[in-house]
């Protein structure tokens, strides 16, 4: 992936959105030169094709920029989708836990990793928040395949798995003994699968 080529993705490693983008795009198998970005130095090139300034960006060879994770996901999909990552992708069930987690579940997720910043709430109920706004209804549906789709990955897994990642990461330990039993195995397949140690590994 980082073979010459025209088009450029601009990302930051941890980013959970560019996480996304870059999942999609390796798994396409379409050829893009990761450039990683320093977020206190944001480079012009990038701030000149997207003045709001966040990753992911995307600068396609035809001069298209795609700003928006989900819509660099489906772009680089729709070019190739070899493990048909984008069946089921327009209905109401996929958008409303993409919804749910882009919006409320990322809300608590912020004031559970940064409770300094919002003293209103403890950090145990900052992560409870986020336990009810969305891991259990993670956990219900993970009851009933693998997958947040059944028994096969789709794109609602690919753009969820990295937030809650996060989730898992601020304190590890609790989430190794928590009652989310189908949660940490669903996380576990995407953490260590091939392709994400790949899209990790490339932005060092």
């Amino acid at each position: 992936m980082n073979a010459s080529s025209s088009t450029v993705l601009f990302s930051f490693r941890r980013c959970p959105y560019a996480i996304r983008a870059r999942m999609a795009l390796a798994c396409s198998g379409i050829p893009v030169q990761i450039h990683e970005v320093s977020l206190k130095n944001k480079p012009e090139t990038m701030l000149a094709l997207s003045p709001k300034g966040t990753v992911p960006v995307l600068h396609c060879a035809d001069g298209k920029v795609i700003e928006e994770s989900l819509e660099i996901m489906v772009w680089a999909l729709e070019k190739n989708d070899p493990e048909n990552w984008l069946f089921g992708y327009e209905s109401d069930y996929s958008k409303q836990l993409i919804s749910a987690n882009d919006g409320p579940f990322k809300h608590w997720l912020d004031r559970y990793k940064y409770f300094e910043r919002y003293p209103e709430l403890s950090q145990n109920q900052y992560r409870e928040q986020a336990e009810q706004a969305f891991i259990s209804q993670l956990e219900a549906q993970l009851t009933k395949g693998l997958f947040l789709g059944g028994d096969q990955p789709f794109v609602a897994d690919v753009a969820i798995f990295p937030f809650i990642r996060q989730f898992a990461a601020v304190d590890s330990a609790w989430f190794e003994q928590s009652r989310w039993s189908k949660t940490r195995l669903w996380l576990k397949y995407w953490t260590q699968s091939e392709l994400f140690t790949k899209v990790m590994a490339i932005s060092k």
